[in-house]
């Protein structure tokens, strides 16, 4: 009975933190207009919204630079600009392409490793909505020094209080918020135990930093 007691007061908290992470995924949107930082960060994804967002805050001059992280090694830059809005001349003297990355860990690595080269003390972080959370302290952890500011681009079909009643956007809000406690639980052992970040994750960073130099 005990046993079954535990059980059922851990799938509660489970379930009332999935509810919070999700109220707070839709409280990122519609993103407020941001104050201006050194420099503005895209995270890639599914499509091309995060990048187009981040174009259009460079050209508001909210930033002196933005670094798309995560870009694809076989898209050539010409390519990439010629799928975003703006114009050729910003594109071509501001816009860094990170081609490291290949998750939202190596996101921050490349993030940081950039931001640090420049001389950066603040980003403007340009993601998906229900992407942010998880973003935010991934970034946080490979660059705590570093001042963050929420730019999230709106998921639709996630724009719903009744979200769970759908499979697909149950499905990717509860994926979401597994990876979110994953990286919590993993940063809360990290700072108990006093350990820097994995040795792999400062080899990327230092990798970035010589090729941004």
């Amino acid at each position: 009975m005990k046993f079954l007691t535990v059980v059922a007061i851990v799938v509660l908290v489970w379930l009332v933190g999935l509810f919070a992470f999700a109220d707070r995924v839709r409280g990122f949107t519609p993103a407020q207009e941001p104050v201006r930082a050194d420099a503005i960060v895209a995270l890639t994804g599914p499509s091309a919204e995060r990048v187009n967002a981040a174009v259009r805050l460079l050209e508001q001059d909210k930033g002196r630079r933005l670094l798309i992280s995560g870009v694809n090694r076989e898209v050539r830059r010409q390519e990439l600009r010629d799928l975003t809005p703006g114009s050729s001349r910003l594109f071509n003297c501001c816009v860094d392409l990170g081609f490291e990355a290949e998750n939202t860990l190596g996101n921050a690595s490349e993030i940081a490793a950039w931001a640090r080269s420049r001389g950066y003390d603040s980003l403007i972080v340009v993601t998906s909505d229900y992407h942010m959370p998880r973003s935010l302290v991934e970034i946080r952890s490979a660059a705590p020094e570093i001042e963050l500011i929420p730019y999230a681009v709106e998921t639709p079909s996630l724009d719903n209080s009744r979200w769970w009643r759908a499979a697909v956007t149950a499905r990717r809000m509860t994926l979401e918020y597994m990876k979110y406690l994953t990286v919590l639980i993993r940063e809360g052992i990290r700072k108990v135990a006093g350990d820097e970040p994995a040795r792999a994750v400062q080899d990327t960073a230092e990798d970035v930093a010589r090729k941004a130099a």
